[in-house]
């Protein structure tokens, strides 16, 4: 009795064996970096890059008779990240896989130094991928509020060009001031006292009326009131 137990107990365990799999470092490794695809997916414009660390060849990974699971640590949100992967089965054994996770936005930059004053033409600028630790403050990836922009204080090459640094209307501009109702549009010279980019609101001197008003800026030099 006590030997067909013996039996029965070894045909059990190799009956398990055989259906252990045997898994190699490189699937291993795409597993990581398919479990990081998926946690930090592509957002609008922005690119993810993943570059997952080669296991050390002399490493032999066990045989496992469930599927591999991959974990990555909660709120994770650094550029290093460890991948657990882990093995559940009766005979349970995990690896570490350190991992760079790079996200990168389209960012507008100066291609060549741009002078206080100058109005940006398309030769002036290019759109590059910055990685997003990079970023500091509100940026400008659309070409099309960049160009006719005038540079409000010098841009060197490869300076990401932002709110600060450019304007439609720059303060000292003259402008020409657009009042217009439901009816009418009358059209007036005057001075920009601050600057300001599409849509944005500035002060305004009339030249002739010497009064101050506020108006959206719609246009290089262009500003426009509702009455």
């Amino acid at each position: 009795m006590k030997l067909f137990f013996y039996i029965l107990l070894f045909g059990q365990f190799a009956l398990a064996k055989s259906f252990a799999t045997s898994y190699d470092h490189a699937y291993i490794e795409e597993l990581a970096k398919s479990a990081l695809e998926a946690y930090y997916p592509a957002e609008d414009n922005e690119k993810v890059s993943i570059t997952v660390a080669s296991i050390d060849p002399r490493i032999k990974v066990q045989t496992c008779q469930i599927p591999l699971e991959a974990n990555i640590p909660e709120n994770s949100s650094g550029r290093n990240v460890n991948v657990k992967i882990s093995c559940d089965d009766s005979n349970p054994w995990n690896i570490y896989l350190p991992a760079k996770v790079e996200v990168t936005l389209p960012v507008i930059v100066a291609k060549k130094t741009i002078g206080k004053g100058s109005v940006i033409t398309a030769d002036h600028i290019e759109k590059v991928y910055l990685s997003a630790t990079k970023i500091r403050g509100a940026i400008v990836n659309n070409e099309a509020l960049v160009i006719g922009a005038k540079a409000e204080k010098r841009i060197a090459k490869g300076r990401a060009f932002n709110p600060r640094n450019i304007c439609l209307v720059c303060e000292g501009d003259i402008v020409t001031i657009i009042a217009s109702g439901k009816n009418f549009s009358i059209k007036a010279r005057g001075e920009a006292l601050s600057s300001g980019n599409n849509q944005e609101q500035i002060q305004v001197r009339n030249s002739r009326s010497n009064k101050i008003i506020t108006a959206t800026v719609k246009a290089i030099n262009t500003v426009v009131i509702n009455l």
